[in-house]
């Protein structure tokens, strides 16, 4: 079966220095500082009770939906995939921008920009600095738990930390 083969190779046994070293290289051109930067920027403006990941092919190098490499329609092309996790921060977003009502919301992104206000702004310095789109969703701990021992989605904590499933 096609999912099984999928599976088999899912990038979800990559260790957390590997998906970094990935992020750095895909994401950051190769520059640690501009990550460092860019964490820092999270830390300075999210709650302390706020963890932020980074999901999807900017960690694995792939996308999770079909394999492409990352930046596969050309440099610039891949949007990074980050997420906010914590209870504070679930509540920035609108209530009819969750898909599971007050646990995971939609992103904040290009198709959605004003799911989130109080996130706008960080987006816009957050796109600024990497050069490409950032979306922003939110989510309580579990739900990360679940996407990665379930679903095989595998994420990278930049900042804060995330309570064990």
């Amino acid at each position: 079966m096609d999912t099984d083969e999928k599976d088999d190779t899912a990038p979800a046994v990559l260790s957390a220095s590997e998906m970094r070293e990935n992020l750095v290289r895909l994401a950051f051109g190769g520059d640690e500082l501009k990550l460092q930067e860019f964490c820092t920027q999270l830390a300075r403006l999210l709650p302390a009770d706020t963890a932020g990941v980074m999901r999807g092919s900017s960690v694995t190098g792939v996308r999770w939906e079909d394999g492409s490499p990352f930046d596969a329609d050309g440099p610039g092309t891949s949007d990074l995939d980050l997420t906010l996790v914590g209870g504070e921060v679930v509540d920035w977003f609108d209530p009819d921008a969750f898909y599971i009502p007050g646990v995971h919301t939609m992103p904040l992104c290009d198709e959605n920009p004003h799911v989130a206000p109080r996130l706008v702004e960080l987006r816009k310095e957050l796109t600024a600095m990497v050069g490409r789109p950032v979306n922003i969703q939110a989510t309580k701990d579990w739900i990360m738990f679940l996407r990665e021992r379930l679903m095989g989605q595998p994420y990278l904590t930049l900042i804060g930390k995330l309570e064990d499933g």
